[in-house]
């Protein structure tokens, strides 16, 4: 099949690394071409236009709100070619899903929403959660599509639900860095291996999954180790946290816990810690 990618920053190329893998052909676009390189020397076709992506599904993987609006609706946007069927798995708020569903049926385009739960390794082996929008026909032509990046997907209805249920399915995520900082706190004065703690604290009934998936970020982040990689940044964790308290305001619902959070990133960010791994957060906080 041949499928467009914009934006190709962490997510986007794990995705394509997945789909050319399986055998797809891919061509891409991002507002800054160079992180496209690596892509084009595996065999990516790499076009100047986001209009330019010809063909049968382009995906979109961006930063926010006004990046899908730029890319979709802007000049030489994605709406100029309105052929393909279209999937934005953006972590957004509901209501804007919902909007842009509306211009896309004025530019007569097929578009489902579909952000996904999951970072950069399950996006690789095809592992993610994907929480799929929009009309049940054109939910069934991307099947085949969203089986191959996602373990586990879900029809959630119309346009924005999809939103509602990553915005969900992220929160207590996002909460459990502001509590696992607060329990590190408990026990800093012990003088115990960061590995061996993180270990016991996963295997805890209190311990996400996340806790075996980025244990070895933490543990190194808690010993000082320089940090090797990012794969959510404080500034996206901030993003979604913020549209997360925005939407259970506008739901009639105070989120305490989830505003506290915020309050704190927003804090780390000030700090200078926007661009740095959602691993260094609970060190922040003890270190505060």
């Amino acid at each position: 099949m041949k499928v467009g990618i914009a934006g190709v920053g962490k997510m986007g190329q794990a995705v394509a690394q997945r789909l050319m893998g399986l055998g797809h052909e891919v061509s891409v676009w991002n507002r800054h071409a160079a992180r496209a390189d690596a892509l084009v020397a595996s065999g990516a076709r790499r076009v100047n236009r986001p209009a330019d992506l010809d063909a049968e599904v382009v995906i979109s993987l961006l930063t926010d709100a006004p990046a899908i609006e730029a890319v979709y609706c802007g000049p030489d946007g994605l709406f100029e070619n309105p052929a393909p069927l279209f999937i934005e798995m953006s972590t957004v708020a509901p209501e804007f899903q919902a909007l842009m569903a509306q211009r896309a049926q004025l530019a007569g385009a097929r578009y489902l929403e579909c952000p996904v739960g999951g970072s950069i390794g399950p996006a690789k082996e095809g592992k993610l959660i994907g929480f799929v929008g929009g009309e049940p026909a054109h939910v069934e032509q991307a099947r085949p599509l969203i089986e191959q990046m996602c373990r586990k997907w879900v029809a959630v209805g119309a346009h924005g639900n999809g939103a509602r249920m990553k915005l969900a399915v992220n929160l207590p995520l996002m909460v459990y860095w502001q509590t696992l900082g607060e329990a590190l706190s408990l026990v800093q004065s012990l003088d115990i291996d960061p590995k061996v703690l993180v270990d016991v604290l996963s295997e805890s009934s209190g311990g996400p999954n996340m806790l075996k998936v980025r244990g070895g970020m933490i543990a190194d982040a808690l010993a000082g180790t320089p940090q090797s990689a990012v794969t959510v940044d404080l500034s996206t964790m901030r993003k979604d946290v913020r549209t997360m308290v925005e939407q259970g305001t506008k739901n009639g619902y105070a989120m305490p816990l989830t505003q506290i959070t915020l309050d704190h990133l927003n804090q780390a960010i000030e700090q200078g810690l926007a661009a740095s791994d959602c691993s260094q957060f609970p060190v922040w906080w003890l270190k505060r």
